[in-house]
Parts: structure tokens; sequence; C-alpha cells
């Protein structure tokens, strides 16, 4: 088992997180497929303490397998995820921008998370 520790605190949390574009549309392919998993790369790096275990960017759907610290909400570390990388490849991608929501959303409101606990390593 592989434990962490903050000041007064030995953790291990990790997380499955999966999450959609809008509409579940079909948009990650190509480029834009190695774009994504660099830029959430790039964005997770920058938070001290988080670690990606492992991930996989479908055609339609994104998971994620990452170790948070205690002192991140999994909430705040998704929200920050997300709309970053959702106003990068705006920027980057003019041609898609007609293929998103019209409030002009990348992704989907919501994320499906799990916790990946002793249970699983047995």
């Amino acid at each position: 088992m592989e434990e962490s520790s903050l000041a007064h605190t030995k953790w291990d949390c990790v997380y499955h997180i999966v999450w959609i574009p809008k509409y579940r549309r079909k948009m990650l392919y190509g480029e834009c497929r190695q774009e994504v998993g660099r830029l959430i790369r790039e964005l997770l790096a920058k938070k001290p303490g988080i670690e990606i275990i492992g991930g996989k960017c479908c055609v339609d759907h994104i998971h994620l397998c990452v170790r948070i610290p205690p002192k991140y909400a999994v909430s705040d570390v998704m929200g920050h995820v997300k709309g970053k990388t959702a106003l990068i490849l705006r920027d980057r991608h003019p041609e898609r921008r007609s293929r998103v929501g019209k409030d002009r959303t990348f992704w989907a409101r919501g994320y499906y998370v799990s916790t990946v606990g002793l249970n699983e390593a047995r």
C-alpha cells in the first residue's frame, strides 16, 4: 500500500473519475485526444501532491485514476480541470465551436467519481 503524509495525516485517496463531452458527442479523437491528455497532465502536475495513476481518453468519454490529497476536494480538482481544458480547447480549435452546446460549454455538467480502496487491491 502506497501511503503519503501531510503534517498529521497518513493518506491514500485514489479516485476513479469519468466525464463526457456535452451531449456525449464523439469529439475526442486524433490530435484532440492527444491534446486533451497532455492538458490534463499539465494541469494536474501544477497542483502539488496530485498524482495521475492512469487514464484513458475514449472517443466520447475520459477515464482518469488519480491520487488526490485530502486537502483538495475532488469537485474543486474536477472544476479546475474541466474549466481550463474547455477554455484552452475553445481557443485553440475555433472550428469546433459550432459543435459545442448553446452555452459554449465543451464538457457536460457532471462527472462520475468512485473511490478505489483497499478491497480493490486484494
